[in-house]
């Protein structure tokens, strides 16, 4: 059912499909998102994929016995890249939605059905609108930042976002896939993780020169009027995007542990996959109530 119908219904009925979900995990990388999924409720059938049949992911389902697909996305991409240039294929490019066609035709076959749900966790390619258009709103994400407030962007751009916007706080997004980037409804937000606390944690633990980093970094920015990451990104000099760089990726590093591996295996567990969640087009709702824009958050609902 596509995002743009209005007919309100469980993403995940269990009085329908019974109390164990068929999950298909999509890994590159890690697979650390994947593990702690599994971690809260083991009993649910998963089955991952993967376009990088070497990752820590593949791995860590390897070791759990779990259903493993590869199939890599280089020979779809090959041709692609040779006619737009290296990175600049576009999201629906006809290569891209081909390669999803055939990884889904692998699925759909092994496990003799559509998935109950879709958890990106931690892959490197983007989703087409035809993916979207056959799966949604089964198709989840995690993102480290606060997707509403337009912190987007990959790896530690989403915390330099919130510091030049002035946030005393991050937080990871938990939301329903749909064509944009990032911009899906927000089923979950972590608890907010104080930017100084963190920087001090972390220093205690032998990085040092974090919070003073954040002193250089917020006095140039508020010196010279810079709100924006693009702005300071443009102005900085090549040592304070290091400095900037090197902060965010310890809040970046901080915000997976007691962000991501929270929401994510909550969201799937305690609120789906108790079928707890309706949606209505883009509007979603728990327990038969509203969420509002920023969704669960888990400091005013607590697990």
């Amino acid at each position: 059912m596509c995002y743009y119908c209005r007919v309100k219904h469980l993403i995940y009925d269990r009085v329908v499909s019974g109390p164990r979900m068929t999950i298909l995990c999509v890994v590159s990388g890690s697979g650390t998102n994947y593990r702690e999924i599994v971690k809260k409720n083991p009993n649910h059938n998963y089955v991952v994929f993967t376009n990088r049949p070497e990752c820590g992911g593949a791995a860590i389902a390897r070791e759990n016995g779990h259903e493993l697909i590869v199939l890599s996305h280089i020979p779809y991409l090959r041709e692609a890249r040779k006619k737009y240039g290296a990175g600049n294929v576009p999201r629906n490019a006809p290569e891209r939605i081909r390669y999803e066609q055939d990884i889904f035709n692998l699925v759909e076959d092994r496990i003799k059905k559509q998935p109950d749900l879709i958890c990106l966790a931690g892959y490197d390619q983007w989703t087409t609108d035809w993916m979207v258009d056959r799966y949604y709103p089964r198709i989840l994400n995690v993102h480290p930042g606060d997707t509403t407030k337009g912190y987007v962007g990959l790896h530690w751009v989403p915390s330099a976002k919130a510091i030049l916007a002035g946030d005393e706080a991050v937080r990871s997004t938990l939301f329903i896939v749909d064509k944009g980037e990032d911009t899906g409804p927000v089923l979950v937000q972590s608890r907010p993780l104080n930017i100084v606390q963190t920087l001090k944690e972390l220093e205690s633990k032998g990085t040092s020169g974090l919070v003073d980093g954040l002193l250089r970094v917020s006095s140039y920015a508020r010196l010279r009027g810079i709100t924006t990451y693009d702005e300071f990104k443009q102005g900085a000099g090549g040592k304070l995007l290091q400095v900037m760089e090197r902060i965010c990726t310890g809040l970046q590093d901080a915000l997976k542990v007691a962000g991501d591996w929270v929401i994510y295996p909550f969201a799937v567990h305690d609120l789906l996959g108790r079928g707890r969640v309706e949606v209505d087009g883009r509007a979603v709702y728990v327990d038969g109530k509203q969420l509002p824009g920023h969704g669960w958050r888990m400091d005013e609902h607590p697990a």
